[in-house]
């Protein structure tokens, strides 16, 4: 395997610069008259998602799609056959639509499934939440089966990966959304691969609910000490910036470099006496890159949010877009959003979803998990990456060996899964029992 960007140790260097600047002394911040009750808003906001107990063990996930040609080659946003005639011709079966102030499509949406695209005109179906994933694997196949029989006769096709098949990032047209044309020139400031990240990549996203405050921090750091592991086995990336990959989980070593103050790990959170408060403190001192403006819809902005907001209380609109310009590795809104995988055929993402759901919705497997990650550590945490990106199931994850952690974790799910589900989860299953993933199939 060949080096990575950045010696490990940088990486644990901007670790430990983001927990400086969480834990910086004097919370009360006399320069933020307004930081109490920005940290009270966005803990509400947070709040907010708290589920009754008893409830629907629901998931919600988020499928991306690289449209190429058969040959190939990408489909871009504009021009003949492009990716919005697509999102144009479906708007019958996904009436409410979402322009820009320029009159572009930029998504459509139906109850329950919205169609969006990504900076360089990824697809992406997000879903549910859904009660059954037999309801969810019918939804994603109806999708793509529709999406399928437009891009056909046009020469074209969904392609369910990791990273673009042919193209280098910054060859991809932008999308014509004020938003990303911000973060493309951010990002691909910040560090070496934000571009690439934003315009070369695709993921698979699950979402899960939680009952109380405790019940959403355990599951946020037991879904982070899980997200090395989690990587490795939907790694679908054999292809990076048109040659074959140089190491395993591309997306994984593109987020360590995308930029240090908003991807990776939320500082504190493996820690189990992080709390709401710290998870808003870390969203004020962070740079906000954009706000909402009057003249342009978007404008830049380098100040941080609690800067931004210092005399104010911000409003939930305002809460709700600082929470999504953070793109850490397991992200909290008012639900616990895993991002590690990536994008991945349907029996395989719905395999993923269902190995989610089978671990984390079993109260007897979240006590598992913490016997066994209860004492990760940011530096185990990264150590753990870059164990599992040179080496695979052979590598080191907390100790253990990457394959019998992935053994464990697989068990773990059929026993949280109802019998009629755990069919869902064979694909995956039997990935692992191989040591191997999608991107090694590809690269044979």
């Amino acid at each position: 395997m060949t080096a990575f960007p950045q010696p490990y140790a940088d990486t644990l260097s901007r670790i430990a610069a983001k927990e400086r600047r969480a834990t910086r002394e004097n919370p009360q911040r006399p320069d933020q008259p307004a930081r109490a009750s920005n940290i009270a808003a966005i803990v509400s906001f947070y709040e907010s998602g708290i589920k009754p107990s008893g409830a629907d063990e629901r998931i919600g996930i988020e499928l991306e799609h690289i449209i190429v040609h058969d040959d190939g080659r990408p489909v871009s946003y504009s021009g003949e056959h492009g990716v919005e005639e697509l999102l144009g011709l479906l708007v019958k079966e996904y009436p409410r639509t979402t322009c820009d102030p320029q009159g572009d499509l930029l998504g459509v949406a139906r109850p329950g499934e919205a169609v969006t695209i990504e900076p360089a005109a990824q697809l992406e179906l997000s879903a549910g939440p859904f009660s059954d994933l037999d309801t969810a694997r019918a939804a994603f196949l109806s999708f793509e089966q529709h999406v399928d029989a437009i891009l056909s006769p046009w020469g074209e096709r969904l392609c369910n990966v990791g990273y673009h098949p042919t193209a280098k990032a910054r060859s991809l047209e932008l999308i014509p959304k004020r938003r990303y044309q911000f973060m493309n020139m951010y990002l691909g400031e910040r560090d070496s691969e934000g571009v690439c990240m934003m315009r070369g990549s695709a993921s698979t996203q699950v979402s899960i609910d939680f009952v109380s405050v405790p019940d959403c921090l355990r599951k946020l750091r037991l879904a982070f000490s899980l997200c090395p592991l989690f990587a490795l086995m939907a790694d679908n990336a054999p292809m990076f910036e048109g040659q074959p990959r140089t190491h395993q989980m591309m997306r994984t070593s593109m987020w360590q470099h995308t930029d240090p103050d908003r991807c990776g790990l939320v500082p504190g959170a493996l820690d189990p006496a992080f709390t709401l408060e710290d998870y808003a403190s870390y969203i004020l001192d962070t740079p906000a890159i954009l706000v909402s403006c009057t003249t342009n819809q978007w404008c830049f902005e380098d100040r941080t949010f609690g800067q931004i907001y210092a005399n104010r209380t911000m409003t939930p609109a305002e809460v709700e877009h600082a929470v999504s310009m953070f793109f850490t590795d397991v992200r909290l809104k008012n639900y616990v959003e895993i991002r590690p995988a990536d994008s991945m055929p349907i029996p395989f993402a719905i395999a993923y979803a269902a190995l989610v759901k089978g671990v984390f919705y079993s109260d007897e497997n979240l006590e598992a998990l913490d016997e066994l990650l209860g004492t990760v550590t940011d530096e185990d945490y990264v150590a753990a990456q870059e164990s599992l990106m040179q080496n695979g199931y052979d590598g080191i994850i907390y100790g253990r060996i990457a394959a019998e952690l992935a053994d464990t974790v697989v068990a773990l799910a059929k026993q949280g899964l109802a019998q009629g589900e755990l069919g869902h989860l064979v694909p995956l299953e039997e990935l692992v029992s191989q040591r191997k993933t999608l991107a090694d199939l590809e690269s044979l």
